[in-house]
């Protein structure tokens, strides 16, 4: 197999997680309200430790080698206060899409990077691809559900929209291939503003929303999605 098909692979089969999440949320029903409510909210903190995971393994160790502490601060702050912005948006908007766009706003910037990854015979591409999945499998549920609750979509169309949105992960790959291979100081650049920018998304959108009062599956999911991070890292680099 050959780089650039290796890489639109990759791409594409972690962009199709959101897809393949929004169609489990369709279907998924739990007659109990409790069991239902904290199926949920296992799912959301799931999505934050597989986040979690993706910062701590790949984009932060990845991102930071070989650059200046000032310089890691930097790209790392300012992925923050950017997601930040954007997240204030969306408020003043006070749109429905929020975990819609939080979802674009960090598989795109990991997509380059991961296209920069394979140009360059990194083992990171694969760790990543990996963790990228793991993130967007519990994201696409949530996104899902919180279209769908609007009133405003369609089950068709929002599942319709989200595999087309699945492509923009090839698009960036190849883009991060052809482009950021050949600058790896933009390639850490990337790497650190994402991570910064999905610490944000993290703190201030997934954990508040995976929190139950003397429910204790949640916390449990943090854990299961981190950890299943780390067993992926750990397989791939042997």
């Amino acid at each position: 197999m050959n780089e650039l098909t290796r890489l639109i692979l990759l791409t594409l089969g972690a962009g199709l997680a959101m897809p393949i999440g929004a169609l489990v949320a369709s279907v998924e029903h739990i007659k109990s309200d409790w069991l239902e409510s904290e199926f949920r909210h296992s799912v959301i903190a799931f999505g934050g430790g597989a986040l979690l995971s993706a910062v701590a393994l790949v984009l932060v160790p990845d991102g930071s080698e070989g650059l200046a502490p000032g310089w890691v601060a930097l790209f790392f702050a300012l992925g923050g206060i950017a997601f930040m912005a954007l997240d204030r948006y969306l408020a003043w908007l006070n749109t429905k899409v929020s975990q819609l766009v939080a979802m674009l706003a960090d598989f795109i910037p990991e997509a380059l990077a991961l296209g920069a990854a394979v140009a360059t015979g990194s083992k990171t591409a694969t760790i990543l691809a990996g963790l990228m999945a793991l993130q967007n499998l519990p994201e696409g549920f949530n996104s899902f559900r919180e279209l769908k609750e609007s009133g405003n979509f369609r089950t068709r169309t929002i599942l319709a929209a989200f595999t087309l949105m699945a492509l923009a992960g090839p698009a960036s790959g190849l883009l991060g291939y052809y482009w950021l291979s050949h600058h790896p100081f933009a390639v850490s650049a990337v790497m650190l503003f994402a991570a910064g920018g999905i610490l944000y998304i993290v703190f201030e959108d997934i954990a508040p929303q995976a929190k139950l009062e003397r429910h204790w599956a949640p916390p449990l999911g943090a854990v299961a999605g981190f950890l299943l991070g780390v067993i992926v890292e750990m397989f791939v680099r042997g």
